[in-house]
């Protein structure tokens, strides 16, 4: 069996692998990283980790072409978003199921939401509830519950359809593209944003995916088939155990290997994984 110090330098090795300047031109997050003014990178941040799925080089495509259409200001574009006069602007832009109406719609309630608040940043502070009195993982799944839930009622018209794009942990999902975004907003480093104060790197949920996924259990750390909450939730006390100041840096060393089709290190796969009697439990 390998031991849980072994595992951890393995992947600090990978994340140090992976969390590099080099990282950013492939990735999503490479959208807000061409922005300066914070306000447009939180904006188009939400809108690249919403649609951060399918073929990488499409999405990229796809990302650019919305920053266009949103005359590369979308900050503006979305705090004066007049669906009567502005809607051509999204008329026509897909990405996978994401429709023109899902666009128009997104963008309505999100202008809404920032009449509110002001700010993306301010959105998610609204549904902090006391830490005093929540775990991490119930913190950052009030958060993501409530914003979706505003972006999803704040207007009484919102078509059903729109609830497909916009995950909630009630709902059993793992949050993945959310909690990616948070960490965008949140996490220092040659990758990260760090524009946010509203939420402690600590605080973190691990943004858990397919590729993700599929490297804990291939090092045995997750035994749970499906991508759930609960998946992040026991992922995340595991990354917390390695790193309690910053569990989301694993994630480049997960979705890393996943992403670049690495072969993991056989010292930590099939018989010598990790004892799971030994692993923490989420709180």
């Amino acid at each position: 069996m390998a031991s849980l110090d072994a595992l951890r330098d393995y992947l600090d090795t990978l994340v140090d692998r992976h969390e590099r300047p080099a990282f950013i031109d492939g990735d999503p997050i490479s959208i807000p990283h061409a922005f300066d003014d914070p306000r447009n990178q939180a904006v188009i941040g939400l809108y690249a980790a919403l649609l951060a799925w399918g073929r990488r080089d499409v999405m990229l495509r796809k990302l650019e072409e919305l920053c266009e259409r949103m005359g590369y200001a979308p900050y503006r574009f979305v705090r004066s978003f007049d669906p009567d006069q502005d809607a051509d602007a999204l008329d026509g832009f897909v990405h996978r199921t994401f429709q023109p109406v899902d666009a128009v719609w997104l963008t309505v309630n999100l202008s809404a939401a920032l009449d509110r608040h002001e700010t993306v940043e301010s959105l998610f502070a609204a549904h902090r509830p006391d830490e005093a009195t929540e775990t991490d993982a119930s913190l950052v799944a009030a958060m993501l519950q409530g914003v979706s839930t505003t972006l999803l009622t704040i207007n009484d018209d919102t078509p059903q359809r729109l609830r497909k794009h916009l995950a909630r942990p009630k709902a059993g999902s793992a949050c993945k593209r959310l909690n990616m975004y948070l960490r965008w907003m949140v996490r220092p480093g040659p990758v990260d944003l760090n524009l946010w104060s509203v939420l402690d790197p600590a605080e973190l949920m691990l943004p858990v995916d397919v590729h993700v996924g599929r490297q804990a259990r291939a090092l045995g750390l997750l035994e749970r088939k499906t991508n759930d909450w609960k998946a992040v939730r026991r992922l995340t006390a595991i990354c917390r155990h390695f790193c309690a100041p910053d569990p989301a840096r694993y994630d480049f060393a997960f979705f890393g290997v996943g992403a670049q089709d690495e072969s993991l290190d056989a010292r930590f796969t099939g018989g010598n994984r990790v004892d799971r009697s030994s692993l923490p439990t989420p709180r």
